[in-house]
């Protein structure tokens, strides 16, 4: 009895839905959002990985043999060009040059003694004599200049303005010029050169938008720094120098831009990316999710008569991972989907978004005309 009873609700229920009029609705093709191609101008920033060096990184090697008795600098401290950055101990060179100097007084005299011999005698013997003191006296005056150089290189100087780097060796420390460090390095800093790479189709694709390399360099816009943190730095650079030689491992050739560092933010031996805005003009832009990849190469769905139809295009891709410029495979006027295409097949029927807006407000109108009927 019970049983009956719930039946005969059940069927109660489904009565009364469709006295209502609550009939199953058909559901229509699915919607798509699509595009129509056309030209446009862009400038989109590149991002190149960077190493930033300063203009010019000197390394200090020791030209004499001895232990280091003085430190004068401090690391990261900035020195001028001729101020002294060590001294090697003085004492065995002074005794050297003491000793050459000695010598050359003694082959002066030598000199002296013989010069008079002759003018008193005019013998050839005493020419020849002479002639040997002369050149003993030459050879005592090269040692002593050797030996003053030396000297000269135990006080070990900056050899231009700039900042201080490691200093590995300290008082007491036995160097020489063969040692496997450098004393120290002197950076001059003023401005930083910040070096990346470029590939080659991209260094093609610059050169015969310019004309030349000269007129790249003379023609490019200012670039941008983003440091290792991942902020901007303040100061716009310039690329002063492009090679015109591709590396046949890599396939890229390199660039070099200057930065000031005015402020001494830029260290050298940092990473960093270089942003390089690129200006495309009449090209083709669309968006990543309009495309799909298969076997290494990207397709688009364009509408052909009402259906979904996949055409391969060459694009070449931006960095900033949300578009593609189409460099071939579609033209101006062209429509494709915009979106949803990993669900789309080839041949399914496609109703852009814009076109099914129009019929879908034609029941919500009948149902408020028959809602008019009834008050």
């Amino acid at each position: 009895m019970k049983q009956t009873f719930v039946k005969a609700a059940i069927m109660a229920s489904f009565m009364a839905a469709v006295s209502c009029g609550q009939a199953p609705t058909e559901q229509g093709p699915a919607q798509y959002g699509v595009m129509t191609i056309a030209t446009t101008n862009r400038e989109i920033p590149t991002n190149k990985s960077a190493t930033i060096r300063g203009r010019q990184d000197i390394q200090i090697y020791p030209q004499v043999s001895g232990t280091i008795s003085e430190l004068r600098v401090a690391e990261g401290e900035s020195v001028s060009k001729g101020q002294t950055l060590f001294i090697i101990d003085q004492v065995p060179y002074k005794a050297a040059l003491q000793t050459a100097e000695a010598n050359v007084a003694a082959a002066k005299a030598s000199v002296a003694t013989a010069q008079l011999t002759y003018d008193s005698k005019k013998e050839l013997f005493a020419e020849n004599n002479l002639l040997t003191a002369k050149a003993q006296f030459a050879q005592a005056e090269a040692q002593r200049v050797n030996a003053a150089n030396n000297l000269s290189y135990t006080v070990v100087k900056a050899p231009s303005n700039g900042t201080v780097g490691q200093l590995p060796y300290r008082v007491g420390s036995l160097v020489s010029a063969s040692i496997p460090q450098p004393l120290t390095t002197v950076s001059d800093n003023s401005e930083m050169y910040v070096y990346f790479s470029m590939s080659g189709n991209e260094l093609l694709s610059l050169t015969r938008k310019y004309g030349s390399i000269a007129n790249t360099l003379k023609n490019m816009p200012d670039v941008q720094l983003q440091l290792n943190d991942g902020s901007l730095y303040d100061q716009p650079g310039r690329i002063e120098s492009m090679s015109g030689v591709i590396d046949p491992s890599t396939g890229s050739t390199q660039l070099r831009a200057v930065f000031p560092n005015t402020n001494g933010l830029l260290h050298s031996g940092a990473p960093g990316n270089l942003i390089l805005p690129i200006s495309y003009t009449d090209c083709i832009v669309v968006p990543q999710v309009a495309t799909f990849e298969l076997q290494d190469k990207v397709y688009v769905y364009k509408i052909v008569d009402g259906k979904a139809s996949s055409v391969m295009i060459d694009v070449e891709k931006i960095d900033n991972g949300r578009e593609y410029i189409v460099k071939s495979g579609l033209v101006p006027g062209d429509v494709i989907v915009a979106e949803g295409v990993g669900l789309l097949r080839e041949g399914t029927p496609i109703v852009a978004k814009t076109q099914g807006a129009a019929p879908q407000a034609a029941p919500a109108a009948a149902a408020q005309t028959e809602t008019e009927k009834e008050e």
